[in-house]
């Protein structure tokens, strides 16, 4: 009976449709990282030119050191002969680069606290539960924030320029990927401060340990063979500080050239601090495993 059943039964032909493969929302290949990539960084800038306070917030930093201080040392700390500098410069000279690389440790230090607010509420908390790998989103994240600090950097170098600052014209396209440099390790080590802070209010603490420190042990505002004079330990930390070797890659690249020991540190901190910062995010080893956050937990 049931062998009667079976052979009485239709056969149904194989459904084309069912034969086509379902099609994928998103490619986890090169160009669904591009597209992750160009995403992050257009909401980034987005939300910076959105923000015009924010904007002229980054340049009164700089520019009160440019327009007030400067100008009141120019005839008592005025820089004699030394690299890049091919003659006496005044003191306003001397302190463009450290300025400008100031705005991207300002920059950088504020991306990490938007950071930490994302992590917790905002797009980097849906972000980190993607199926993308977690390096790729934050080296989105960075690459977003160095982009905004360029922009505010080069803005800096424009009003400065009407102070007789003797940047050559050639050394604002060499000093691009010095900025790019910079912006990249001053980001990653955000990056890794933000992995290190659980609540939004101790995030300030935390940057005016960091910041403070490393803007003024530099030869951000004046040079070293000065506080080696003064100090031979402070001469030392100053040296091991990465933000002074940022501000004389800057320095040397405005002028077109090229300072290789500058170089090096500036890409191998920026090389550790992003691994330690991927590691941290980690929701498996990381300091986000440990601590039972929300984008760990959500993983």
């Amino acid at each position: 009976m049931s062998n009667s059943l079976e052979a009485a039964a239709p056969v149904r032909a194989p459904s084309s449709e069912a034969a086509k493969p379902v099609p994928h929302l998103g490619r986890l290949d090169f160009v669904g990282y591009l597209r992750a990539l160009g995403g992050i960084v257009r909401r980034e800038l987005l939300r910076f030119f959105n923000q015009k306070e924010r904007f002229f917030s980054a340049l009164v930093r700089p520019l009160v050191w440019l327009f007030i201080f400067a100008a009141g040392f120019r005839n008592t700390l005025g820089v004699s002969i030394t690299p890049p500098y091919e003659t006496y410069v005044l003191y306003e000279v001397y302190v463009v680069p450290g300025l400008a690389v100031m705005i991207q440790l300002f920059n950088g230090m504020q991306s990490s606290l938007s950071m930490v607010y994302d992590r917790e509420v905002g797009s980097m908390k849906v972000l980190l539960t993607s199926p993308y790998p977690r390096w790729t989103l934050l080296l989105a994240k960075l690459v977003a924030g160095v982009s905004v600090s360029i922009v505010q950097a080069y803005a800096f170098l424009a009003v400065a320029w009407f102070w007789e600052t003797d940047i050559p014209p050639l050394g604002y396209l060499t000093a691009l990927p010095a900025f790019i440099a910079a912006g990249m390790m001053l980001g990653a080590i955000g990056l890794f401060l933000s992995s290190l802070v659980r609540q939004l209010e101790n995030f300030a603490s935390v940057m005016n340990f960091v910041i403070f420190p490393m803007f003024f042990a530099s030869s951000a505002l004046y040079p070293l063979w000065r506080i080696r004079e003064s100090s031979e330990t402070l001469y030392w930390i100053c040296e091991a500080n990465p933000f002074s070797h940022a501000v004389e890659l800057v320095r040397f690249a405005l002028y077109a050239k090229f300072e290789p020991l500058a170089c090096a540190v500036v890409i191998g901190t920026g090389l550790v601090f992003f691994t330690l910062a991927v590691i941290a995010y980690d929701p498996g080893r990381g300091i986000m495993a440990r601590r039972g956050g929300p984008a760990g937990a959500a993983s």
